[in-house]
């Protein structure tokens, strides 16, 4: 593809980057930010800087937050006692977004993945048990451990993993009931599906 400009090109570069973004689709991008008002560039190069320098992670749960500690943590009106152990992110919004969950997250930041070099010292394991040891036997105590983890191989090796060391701390573990389809991840869930799913969840073993 030729460039009328270097800097055009660069710019499409770096925006095909992004995933789902190929070069056509950055180059329109990229001439859509060109024509409009440069404050709105700005104000976008300003967004995602600050987006990648100040986003902090809640150290309770591992997920992206503005603060110490993120606004579910901190939310008196959620359930302590229940915690939904997810992969990243991505799976604690598409589960938000069905309005059928009411406890806390654990974020694992990844799931096992020998294949990638992924093992159980990579991801947020420790702070698991030791976030659910610390509260037992007391009024927030954790009773119920959900694994809303997607239904793929490394999803439910990382599930079989978690199952045999939670097993000492004598919590209830259950799994999203399998509406989400074999080998799918659960982000690309509908809401409908993944609702239903928490809601309908099951005793792991």
């Amino acid at each position: 593809m030729n460039y009328p400009s270097k800097l055009i090109e660069n710019a499409v570069e770096e925006i095909s980057k992004l995933p789902g973004i190929g070069k056509k689709t950055a180059l329109r991008m990229a001439l859509h930010l060109l024509k409009r008002d440069e404050k709105q560039t700005l104000h976008l190069s300003e967004a995602l800087t600050a987006m990648r320098t100040k986003t902090q992670y809640c150290r309770q749960c591992h997920n992206i937050s503005d603060d110490t500690l993120c606004g579910i943590c901190t939310n008196p009106k959620r359930d302590e006692s229940v915690l939904c152990i997810v992969e990243d992110t991505r799976d604690v919004l598409a589960i938000e977004n069905t309005s059928q969950f009411r406890g806390l997250y654990h974020v694992l930041g990844g799931i096992i993945s020998p294949l990638e070099g992924i093992g159980p010292g990579d991801l947020n394991i420790d702070s698991l048990l030791n976030r659910i040891a610390e509260k037992q036997n007391t009024h927030a105590a954790i009773k119920e451990i959900i694994l809303g983890l997607s239904p793929t191989m490394e999803g439910d090796t990382t599930a079989f993993y978690l199952t045999k060391r939670l097993k000492s701390l004598n919590v209830k573990i259950t799994t999203i009931a399998r509406g989400i389809p074999i080998g799918g991840d659960l982000e690309y869930a509908d809401e409908i599906t993944l609702g239903r799913s928490i809601v309908s969840r099951i005793v792991y073993e």
